[in-house]
């Protein structure tokens, strides 16, 4: 089926000011350094326009005047100032590779914070590729313009400003008719770097895509080939590449027509220069070594005016990336007003007509009323899409924008902060998220540093997970790989159990915990939830209704509503939604099947 071609907005280009002034709060903060690196750049620039300027007693005492004590000491004198150059030149370039490195790390850091505190929604809408090309692309545009740029420029102004000296100290006649045509250099510049930096935002959202597709392939890979889908990606990341060439490109080509037309212009106003010269020193008025001085600061400056066209370009390149780094630092965090702390909730849960939406406008609860009194376990059964999720989303305060109120311990959920909150359930799903660590790491997530390991191997013998870990040669140091791939779904599912029961929240939220197990896996399984569910609020998102046949109560909804409350005998008396689930379910029908047809 063809995909539907959306056009993508052009990017709101921020204000230049606005972003040196955000980056100079990082920037500040390594001023000494800085310091150390500018007084480097003069030095290193210094030299350079000096020895410009040493061409005209080179020639006039040494090879014109035949000055012998001038020519004895002349060679010391260049290797002597080529030595301090050289140490210059160090100095420039690491204090300011040492500033702007920093500035990125911390640009970094704070940037993978801030992420930790972002709203639900804000994932739902952006990819993991978009954000991964903003941390790694943009942050490293950033790093590349900050030490490039800085050092370049450095050593590029300090050296026009030496050659601009030198010039005036031989003509300054000739100096200002030189630079009479900067105006017009200046207005190059300008319009090249604006265009660049309007390039580089569609270059990063390019690379945005390309990560996207990347990272979607090597999740799906399974999938990719099983469904022989690898020649339809191919050609999708394909298209993204292209796409990136052909920006990429547009990026190259503006900077190589901007340098080559501000070299061209500045080499316009150098031939009329040096032509006028010419006549000058028919007159006299320029000595031999006056002349040939005053062409070489003239052609030495062609070099740092392209480097400084190149350089700008850079800059605005990473004025780009800076852009979408502040830009996703500006996305507002989780809204946590809450004053209210609590130590151990006793695991009353209270839903009190809410209703919630969301951003795409689809309203997927209505009216949402039920009270779970501490120690109870509540089953949620009902189609796909009823809400069954969305409600333990919004237990956790995972979404904040719904209508109504929820209570914990007779409290809005919206007085307690968030840390507090959270600190009060253990979530079990089906989708269980392992990270490419050890097994007793992803036992102890989130409390490595208060957790022994006595109490990490009795949280496996509890989940049943010690006779699999066992068996691996490292037992509890096994890295489980990319989340868990080198585990089964049985394991992965004792692992996330071991984690929640080492948490010891009091209220427990598990998700289709065993709807996608086997008969074998799922026996150990519920033998695990069995203890993790004593003495604990339990609220069970179920569609295998065998699992929930003992609650002490089980929600039946549909289309966001509730529509049947009651025990199971209770439901199955009442002959209505439930009763016809559980016919169909125990007539060897799949359970999706008969969710679909009830």
């Amino acid at each position: 089926m063809a995909r539907s071609k959306s056009k993508v907005k052009p990017r709101h280009v921020a204000n230049a000011f606005h972003i040196y002034a955000r980056l100079f709060v990082y920037v500040r903060r390594y001023w000494l350094a800085l310091i150390v690196a500018a007084i480097g750049s003069i030095c290193y620039s210094g030299v350079d326009a000096w020895f410009v300027y040493f061409l005209k007693p080179l020639l006039n005492k040494g090879l014109v005047a035949k000055d012998k004590h001038f020519l004895t000491l002349a060679p010391f004198l260049i290797m002597g100032v080529f030595i301090f150059r050289g140490v210059a030149n160090f100095l420039s370039n690491y204090y300011v590779a040492f500033a702007s490195r920093n500035v990125i790390m911390r640009l970094r850091q704070d940037l993978f914070t801030h992420l930790q505190r972002l709203p639900a929604r804000y994932y739902d809408h952006n990819t993991s590729g978009q954000i991964l090309s903003v941390i790694l692309y943009g942050v490293d545009q950033v790093a590349n313009a900050s030490a490039d740029v800085l050092t370049s420029a450095l050593q590029s102004v300090f050296l026009i400003i030496g050659l601009i000296a030198v010039m005036f100290s031989i003509s300054w006649k000739l100096t200002v008719l030189f630079f009479a045509i900067m105006p017009l250099v200046t207005v190059i510049m300008r319009v090249a770097s604006l265009r660049i930096r309007r390039l580089s935002l569609s270059v990063q959202d390019s690379i945005a895509e390309i990560s996207h597709c990347a990272e979607e392939n090597i999740e799906g890979y399974k999938v990719v080939r099983a469904f022989e889908g690898q020649e339809y990606e191919s050609t999708k990341f394909s298209k993204a590449t292209r796409v990136n060439r052909q920006r990429e490109m547009k990026v190259v080509s503006t900077r190589a027509i901007s340098v080559a037309a501000v070299q061209f212009t500045m080499a316009g106003a150098l031939a009329l220069t040096l032509y006028i010269a010419a006549l000058d020193i028919s007159d006299s008025i320029l000595t031999a070594g006056g002349f040939v001085a005053m062409v070489a600061a003239m052609l030495a400056l062609l070099k740092p005016m392209k480097d400084l066209a190149f350089v700008q370009n850079k800059l605005y390149r990473g004025l780009a990336g800076a852009q979408n780094v502040f830009e996703l630092m500006d996305v507002p965090l989780e809204e946590d007003k809450g004053m209210r702390s609590i130590g151990r909730a006793k695991g009353k849960i209270t839903f009190s007509q809410v209703n919630f939406t969301y951003e795409t406008g689809k309203q997927v609860l209505h009216d949402i009323s039920f009270t779970i009194e501490p120690g109870e376990i509540v089953a949620l059964v009902g189609r796909s899409g009823s809400g069954k999720s969305t409600l333990a989303s919004l237990l956790t305060r995972f979404y904040d924008n719904y209508v109504g109120e929820i209570y914990l311990d007779d409290v809005s959920i919206r007085d307690y902060s968030l840390k507090d909150l959270r600190q009060q359930f253990a979530l079990v799903s089906q989708h269980v998220t392992l990270f490419h660590d050890t097994i007793a790491n992803n036992i102890a997530y989130g409390r490595f540093q208060q957790i022994t390991q006595a109490e990490i191997v009795a949280a496996a013998k509890a989940s049943h997970a010690i006779e699999f870990i066992e068996q691996f040669p490292n037992t509890f140091d096994a890295l489980v790989g990319e989340n868990g791939v080198l585990l089964s779904g049985g394991q992965r599912q004792r692992i996330a159990i071991a984690r929640a029961i080492l948490k010891d929240a009091p209220v427990l939220i598990l998700d289709e915990a065993t709807s996608a197990l086997d008969t074998e896996s799922e026996r150990y399984i519920q033998s695990a939830l069995d203890e993790l569910m004593k003495n604990r609020t339990t609220l069970v998102i179920a569609h295998r209704l065998s699992t929930i046949e003992h609650a002490n109560k089980i929600i039946v909804m549909d289309e966001g509503k509730i529509i049947e409350v009651g025990s199971h005998q209770e439901l199955l008396v009442r002959d209505g939604h439930y009763a016809k689930l559980h016919r169909l379910q125990f007539k060897d029908v799949p359970h999706w099947d008969a969710i679909a047809n009830a």
